[in-house]
């Protein structure tokens, strides 16, 4: 549906009203490597899809907030004093977690219409929920004029996504949401919040996207069981050393760190995490370098690691990458997002592109009895509103 389209429907669900309607675009993202350290204080390497959410926004002369959407028939009419009621499983938790933020700190959000539209695959794994709650606060930002700068915008999102829906993430995905760069990704320190953007422009290599089909939902998952196992391994190696965080660990000392943890499955958690953050490192150094085979290998090392040390991968995302690796072309393929389900990315010559999906696509259907879908993303920026984008 193009802005044209959505806008037609806009005025058929909300009226015509008096108020002029803008336009608000906030990109999904894609994790190239640093799986599950975001929320350690680790390394992350991500960047945005040219696939999002967009969202279509409007002040009305009303006490009620009226949202819905393209992507699911739920939509909601609240009044201005029951924004803080949460609505069960059910998508408007996301923006409504933003607004509440923003009335905490401004008290100035009065009646409005927001009709978003995405074409990122719900439960994917890559941050529709993120590209969701940026789109929000962006516009909320400019309809009101509340002048706050991308930084707060993405501390509001992240509040909005632990406190309000009740995810325990890190800052990663609102943080690419908001920051990335064109053609490039973002190498993101999450303890520090310090940053650089490392271009990603592999000419003769092209990212694929491929989602499993195996739908899951965070809140549903073991992922806050996972942010606890980090945390008892954490306060194990406290005892002994002086840290703030797994993210400060290093790969040279992992055998005295394991030591110091009675419990043999948050072992193998805090084995991955300080094996990630290393290999996020190499990484960045290889994108620097232009060197794409060792970028590729360090894809199914990460992968590796999740699924032995982690264990958030499963048989549909195993099987795919499994397939992937075994293509003409393909330098590295695991999976992206917290796992349980979701999205693989593979880094594949361009000209393997079509047979790829092609053998990848029925290789999949047969041993899961999934169809997947498959994507070619362009590299793009950061959210904002779409006259300006």
């Amino acid at each position: 549906m193009d802005i044209a389209e959505l806008r037609s429907e806009f005025i058929r669900l909300f009226g015509e009203g008096k108020g002029e309607v803008f336009e608000f675009f906030a990109p999904g993202r894609v994790n190239l490597i640093g799986e599950h350290t975001d929320y350690n204080n680790g390394y992350v390497l991500p960047a945005a899809l040219s696939f999002g959410t967009y969202l279509l926004a409007r002040k009305n002369d009303g006490n009620t907030l009226r949202l819905a959407t393209t992507n699911f028939e739920y939509k909601a009419e609240i009044g201005l004093g029951k924004l803080a009621e949460k609505h069960d499983g059910e998508w408007v938790n996301y923006p409504l977690g933003v607004i509440n933020e923003f009335n905490k700190q401004m008290k100035t959000i009065g009646g409005l219409d927001l009709y978003y539209s995405g074409n990122i695959p719900a439960g994917a794994g890559l941050s529709s929920s993120a590209s969701i709650e940026l789109v929000t606060a962006v516009a909320i930002n400019d309809l009101y004029d509340c002048g706050l700068d991308t930084m707060e915008l993405i501390r509001i999102s992240l509040r909005a996504e632990r406190e309000f829906v009740g995810v325990q993430c890190g800052i990663m995905d609102q943080f690419i949401v908001g920051k990335a760069r064109k053609k490039s990704a973002l190498f993101l320190n999450c303890g520090t919040e310090q940053f650089v953007h490392v271009p990603f422009t592999p000419e003769n290599y092209r990212l694929v996207i491929a989602d499993t089909r195996k739908v899951r939902k965070l809140s549903d998952s073991k992922y806050n069981e996972r942010v606890a196992e980090c945390q008892a391994g954490l306060a194990a190696i406290k005892q002994t050393m002086h840290i703030g965080s797994l993210g400060e660990l290093s790969i040279e000392t992992i055998d005295e760190i394991l030591g110091l943890i009675d419990d043999a499955v948050v072992r193998k958690r805090v084995r991955h995490i300080v094996s990630e953050n290393r290999r996020v490192l190499d990484a960045v150094k290889a994108l620097m370098n232009k060197e794409f085979e060792l970028f590729g290998e360090l894809m199914n090392q990460s992968h590796d690691s999740l699924r032995d040390d982690y264990e958030v991968t499963g048989f549909e995302l195993d099987t795919m990458v499994d397939i992937s690796r075994k293509q003409d072309g393909v330098l590295g393929s695991r999976m992206t997002g917290a796992g349980f389900g979701g999205c693989t990315v593979s880094l594949l010559h361009k000209d393997e592109v079509d047979n790829f999906m092609r053998n990848v696509k029925e290789d999949y259907q047969k041993k899961t009895g999934l169809l997947p879908d498959f994507y070619l993303p362009g590299i793009v920026g950061g959210a904002g509103k779409v006259t300006e984008l």
